[in-house]
């Protein structure tokens, strides 16, 4: 097989998003919480089936009954490519061993970033969005003369021009969008697509109210907000609930990647992937006390990496998991033993990276206690990237 050229697109290829790459600005940083726990990584491991495939952006969730759902973008060629679709993994064994893959969506444009959730009713929800963002990859190829460095090969140039005629150019513009998929039978059978309003990667959040509550930002659509929508009918519909203020000096279209949680004494915290130049490729944090109504001015919280997803422990701690794209290149994680107010020092997940193509890592806690963490890479001499796997446990 002939290695695709490799074509690293950022989150701000696929939005339009402002702000200058700078370094990092710390002023405003709260007073972190006191020392990290400990990680203890148990064991870590490929779990994708898929060798020939590259495997992107992946959530975890796990449902009441102790079932573990991976949902993910695969069928890939690369990080950008026509390809993608939602595919979906289960397993009945806390990560031991996975089900074969199910292909649960495939539109004729690029299906990416996959979140789940299973709904206090035990629906279970499946999110994605839609991207054209290989348009502009296909024709940098078809300007490659044959033999010329960095042509592609004639099967390549043929399959994505291929998938290209699935639709028209009116058509696939008006297959863009923010979706969602629901299934009432454990995952048996699936709805159509829906729209969702919004997008992130690891979709939306069970309420303690009975609420489902996705914190996101409108991709396709004017004015691009940055904020929250919520379902009271089970994830079945969705409409608008509130918008998060951006920071003064801040543009809100560098707010990508949002994922909430909803804390112990009630609040609802939201990280928040920013590419503002004060605190660029930094977490950022908002709070709602009032059910996602208002939220509060997003906030630095000293935590370089991005995206954050969030865990409610059982001991009613927070913790945040993240990709780290520069050394150690990996996946951290970090506590809150105050509801998100301050966070600790980072715990390494992995530490074995070999480019930034990683990351996205979501984590679930099974009945023992032990952590379970997934998260996409590009292995060494590997652009195909694969689901990765930790089993950890936090020593208080």
């Amino acid at each position: 097989m002939i290695k695709p050229a490799l074509h690293h697109v950022s989150r701000r290829s696929f939005v339009k998003a402002g702000g200058a790459l700078a370094a990092a600005a710390l002023l405003g940083v709260p007073r972190k919480a006191k020392a990290a726990p400990a990680a203890n990584v148990l064991s870590t491991t490929v779990i994708s089936h898929k060798a020939h495939n590259y495997h992107g952006w992946p959530t975890i969730a796990r449902t009441r009954a102790g079932r573990l759902l991976v949902a993910w973008s695969g069928g890939r060629e690369g990080h950008v490519c026509p390809f993608g679709r939602v595919d979906y993994m289960t397993s009945d064994d806390g990560g031991e061993s996975w089900a074969w893959p199910r292909t649960l969506l495939d539109s004729a444009i690029d299906d990416r970033d996959a979140g789940v959730v299973e709904t206090a009713q035990g629906s279970i929800l499946v999110t994605t969005f839609t991207s054209l963002a290989y348009e502009h990859v296909l024709a940098t190829g078809e300007k490659k003369a044959p033999g010329e460095q960095g042509a592609w090969s004639a099967g390549r140039l043929q399959s994505w021009r291929a998938a290209q005629r699935r639709f028209t150019a009116e058509q696939r513009k008006a297959d863009l969008g923010e979706w969602m998929i629901r299934s009432t039978d454990g995952g048996l059978t699936w709805s159509a697509r829906y729209p969702s309003i919004v997008n992130s990667p690891h979709g939306p959040i069970q309420l303690a109210d009975g609420r489902l509550l996705y914190a996101g930002r409108q991709l396709w659509s004017k004015p691009n907000r940055v904020g929250v929508c919520e379902s009271t009918d089970d994830g079945q519909s969705w409409h608008w609930l509130a918008e998060i203020p951006a920071r003064p000096g801040d543009d809100a279209e560098s707010y990508h990647e949002l994922h909430a949680t909803e804390a112990a004494d009630g609040r609802i915290v939201v990280h928040i992937r920013n590419h503002n130049k004060t605190n660029n490729d930094e977490t950022i944090q908002t709070e709602s006390t009032d059910g996602g109504k208002t939220w509060a001015v997003p906030r630095p919280i000293g935590v370089w990496g991005l995206p954050s997803a969030l865990t409610r422990l059982r001991n009613g701690n927070l913790l945040m998991t993240y990709g780290h794209r520069r050394a150690p290149l990996g996946n951290q994680a970090r506590v809150s033993t105050d509801h998100g107010k301050t966070w600790s020092e980072p715990l390494m997940i992995s530490t074995d990276g070999t480019s930034g193509d990683l990351g996205y890592p979501s984590t679930v806690q099974l009945d023992d206690g032990t952590l379970v963490t997934v998260w996409y890479e590009a292995m060494k001499g590997d652009w195909r990237a694969v689901l990765r796997q930790a089993r950890w446990k936090l020593n208080m």
